[in-house]
């Protein structure tokens, strides 16, 4: 390939030494925990823990029951071992989905390290894997490209780069001139770093630093510092851990003092054997430990896992791919929502708003050579370009010059063809220092040359003689605020501006137009304006609206300008026009604050525009102080701070390696709407979770005083071990299944959010608690009432047995269907179509019942039921149905 200017570069030894030295150009991917340890993370649920408690409990009184006394053998271990598959296939599910995410996500963010770079080695220009590029390289840089390392510019023609990955800003002039260096820029004007991109120009520039060395890798070095900010529902599911645990220790003291002090007032008390006496005491001692057991609710991990488990799933196909089980849910708890605005507001593709060219009568110029003026003008005098290689039409380059191209793809005309058919004599390209682009062209169209200029309005005003208005040219100064004031109400509308003149040059006329860089001795007519906007994703003002609707602040945090940053809110519907300069700060006001002056001020605040990376992060700290559930959204390797303050953080698909290597969740599709519904996925998710507490601890109250009262009243219970088994795990682990996968609901987004941290929302709200111990003891009263009514006959009989445990469970097969419908405000056959998990669920739970009964036999204590009990079980029980339905539908 061609050599560039006079350098040589690093020779093939040079290299090799390079490399030695200052090492290979890769990042040091994150240490990432062995998968043992994540599988053991499981075990540090409280529930999972109480539940351990639990298992080791029925394991003595396993053993007691196979060597004690009645010597049950091994069946006395059935429950044990129940309880120890609930422990594993609840851990197990969590860690199986999680390293499943993993996995997905870390093919989702692979970073290329083979895409090849054009460096100067040896005198020639050639093409090497970005991961081999060493320190000392001399690197040729292009429109497009990404930096493949930090080093200094040695040539910068017109270069701009877009540094939005380390500083949010997306367009920075380079230069090697050191009179054009910009004193306030984040880097200087002749350094570029690895991991930015160049948007326009182009330059040769010099490696100094490589791999982890670089300001990405520092960056992406400190974004893996662990977040300990805990989830709304661990502190949930932590307070709830208590409350049982000392439920069930407060029932299971009272049960045993009870008991105690009823043997010792018994008549058979006095002369009793002491070890007769030990023997009954440990006796009652067992039936304590076997309430704490009872009242643990083995299914919880199972449900809150399903849940989260299904949820992750699901909710990869509506663009959401869940990295870490718990944010699913934490997106449903969130109060504010921290959100930038390019690309997930906005589209990230800038394109014309409005176009406003002037008749041009009076320069005798008739409709088809006005239009060739411009098509021509637009294609020629630019050095952007459109890819059609895919589906959805790709810009390289300048993004504004980028849009005037799309613009002129959308009135069919190939802009390819036009520049190629022009030939251009001469061109200044676009420069910060001059603010516009001039091209010389012989046309093809007009059949001579033409000059054309494009660049700041006002700029390229002040350079025109004229302006054509309404069939007539008038001087520039009686048109000039007319102009200004058009200017003024596109840039209060947030949009980018650009001016066009043009000027024929007659035949023989060979003028030096550009002197020195700049425009000289032209006679130049003001074509028109063109009005440039990033427009804001269709789907995303009814997103915020939704979460504006759902109690949720959608706050905008931009490194973008306060009038721009205003009017994107304004059309996404926060920002309205009675709002005040208290709504509003950028972010060295907010860095001049103090804490507890922003903390004041935080919650007001509906937009940060200018902010910078710790701004972000300041932010989000000082809204969690507060007590708010925050959700940030990021793309950029500045982002990450933030990302992993937030309770949750959401990195986009085509962010960096970094955001989303230090996010929860990545919206692959960048859209605003997605995360809308990862909140409603949340909120349904929570409500499935206590929809599944209310089912199962119904379960436990009711056996709890069953085990409780039978003890009491000196009736062992009616429902042996394999049987409670069978209740207590194999239905509730169904129903946990059945429960999770009802599908989201959309009214969750009218509710507001629940208040989360320490004091905060009880997961069970009061009138769950007025359900589970309603229908609780209103079971228990029917069970034991059916229970003396079997007594008063013959006694338990086996068939007896088997129509009582039958008859409990169909009760709580029945009251699956009300925990179905709870907070639903409709009947529990609402939306039963979509519940096919849930119809399955209910199937597999009544032919499992219809099964065990059957064939159960000395397993299970049963002996098989007739059609006509089957009937009269089944058509009673569902009693609990139909009183549900008339209670909801009185409600309603």
């Amino acid at each position: 390939m061609e050599k560039k200017h006079q350098y040589r570069g690093l020779t093939k030894q040079e290299v090799e030494e390079s490399r030695r030295l200052h090492g290979e150009n890769v990042l040091t991917p994150p240490q990432k925990a062995s998968l043992w340890s994540q599988f053991l993370e499981k075990f540090e649920d409280p529930i999972i823990r109480i539940l351990l408690v639990a298992w080791l409990l029925s394991m003595i009184i396993a053993g007691v029951h196979c060597w004690g006394p009645e010597a049950k053998g091994f069946t006395a271990f059935l429950e044990p071992i129940g309880i120890f598959f609930a422990i594993m296939l609840a851990s197990c599910v969590g860690f199986f989905f999680e390293v499943k995410a993993n996995k997905a996500f870390d093919i989702l963010n692979t970073v290329n390290d083979d895409i090849l770079v054009k460096v100067i080695r040896d005198g020639n220009i050639c093409q090497i894997p970005k991961k081999e590029v060493v320190v000392g390289d001399i690197v040729v840089l292009e429109t497009g490209e990404e930096i493949p390392a930090d080093g200094h510019l040695l040539e910068a023609i017109s270069l701009q780069i877009n540094e939005s990955t380390l500083t949010g800003e997306p367009i920075i002039s380079k230069t090697t001139n050191e009179a054009d260096f910009d004193t306030e820029a984040t880097y200087p004007s002749n350094v570029v770093m690895r991991g930015t991109t160049v948007v326009d120009g182009h330059g040769v520039m010099q490696v100094e630093k490589v791999g982890d060395a670089t300001g990405y890798g520092k960056v992406y070095e400190g974004s893996q510092i662990e977040s300990d900010v805990e989830t709304p529902l661990q502190i949930q599911l932590k307070g709830l851990a208590g409350v049982i645990s000392k439920a069930g220790y407060t029932i299971a003291g009272v049960t045993f003092i009870a008991l105690t002090v009823k043997f010792l007032l018994s008549d058979s008390f006095p002369g009793m054997p002491a070890m007769d006496i030990i023997a009954h005491i440990l006796n009652y001692f067992m039936v304590a430990v076997t309430l704490i057991v009872v009242s643990v609710p083995e299914g919880l991990p199972m449900s809150v896992t399903l849940s989260l488990a299904l949820s992750m799933n699901r909710m990869l196909k509506t663009n959401n791919l869940v990295r870490k089980m718990h944010a699913c849910e934490t997106m449903g708890a969130t109060t504010v929502i921290c959100t930038d605005k390019t690309g997930t507001l906005t589209q990230n593709q800038m394109q014309v708003y409005q176009t406003n060219f002037y008749n041009l009568k009076e320069q005798k110029l008739g409709e088809d050579e006005l239009s060739n003026l411009i098509k021509e003008g637009i294609s020629t005098n630019s050095t952007a370009f459109l890819d059609f290689s895919e589906e959805k039409v790709k810009t390289l380059g300048n993004p504004t010059e980028a849009a005037l191209l799309l613009w002129l793809n959308g009135q069919h005309q190939n802009y390819l063809e036009l520049r190629e058919n022009a030939t251009i004599l001469d061109q200044l390209t676009f420069s910060t220092e001059r603010k516009y682009m001039a091209t010389i062209v012989q046309s093809p169209l007009l059949g001579k040359k033409v000059l054309y200029v494009k660049g700041a309005p006002e700029i390229v005003l002040a350079k025109s003689n004229r302006v054509a208005i309404d069939g007539t040219c008038k001087p520039v100064a009686e048109c000039k605020a007319g102009i200004e004031k058009q200017l003024l109400d596109y840039q209060n509308q947030a949009m980018r501006t650009l001016g066009f003149a043009y000027q024929i040059i007659e035949d023989g006329k060979d003028e030096t137009f550009f002197v020195e860089g700049r425009l000289h001795d032209t006679d130049l007519t003001y074509l028109g304006i063109v009005a440039i906007s990033d427009p804001v994703r269709a789907d995303v003002p009814p997103a915020v609206q939704s979460c504006l609707n759902a109690g949720i602040n959608v706050k905008i945090v931009t490194g973008d300008t306060p009038g721009t940053a205003k009017e994107i809110g304004r059309q996404i519907g926060t920002w309205k026009t009675d709002d005040s300069d208290r709504n509003i700060i950028t972010g060295p006001a907010f860095e001049a604050l103090s804490d507890q002056e922003a903390l004041e001020r935080v919650l007001d605040l509906k937009i940060m525009c200018r902010a910078r990376p710790t701004d972000k992060q300041r932010l989000v700290q000082l809204l969690q102080q507060k007590g708010a559930v925050v959700a940030v959204t990021g793309d950029g390797t500045n982002d990450a701070p933030a990302l992993k303050a937030a309770q949750v953080g959401l990195s986009m698909g085509d962010g960096t390696s970094v955001a989303k290597e230090a996010s929860d969740i990545t919206i692959i599709d960048n859209s605003f709407s997605s995360i809308t519904r990862a909140v409603m996925w949340g909120r349904s998710l929570y409500r499935n979770i206590q929809k599944f507490l209310l089912f199962q601890l119904t379960i436990n109250v009711a056996a709890c005083l069953i085990v409780l009262l039978g003890s009491l009243l000196g009736t062992e219970s009616p429902l042996t071990i394999t049987q409670m088994l069978w209740v207590n795990l194999i239905m509730d682990t169904f129903a946990a299944g059945a429960l999770a996968s009802l599908p989201p609901n959309e009214r969750v987004m009218k509710d507001k959010p629940r208040r989360s941290g320490k004091d905060g929302d009880f997961i069970i709200t009061r009138p769950m608690a007025y359900n589970i111990f309603g229908v609780g003891f209103a079971f228990v009263v029917i069970l034991m009432g059916l229970l003396f009514y079997f007594h008063a006959q013959d006694g338990l009989t086996p068939h007896d047995l088997s129509w009582f445990f039958s008859f409990f469970v169909m009760l709580q097969f029945w009251n699956m269907f009300n925990a179905k419908a709870f907070m639903e405000g409709r009947s529990a056959f609402a939306n039963l179509k979509d519940s096919k998990s849930f119809l399955l669920v209910a199937l597999l739970i009544l032919i499992g019942q219809y099964l065990i009964v059957t064939f159960g036999g000395e397993m299970f204590s049963v002996i098989p039921l007739s059609l006509r009990d089957w009937a009269i079980i089944i058509g009673s029980s569902s009693l609990v149905l139909w009183i549900g339905e008339l209670f909801r539908l009185s409600k309603r």
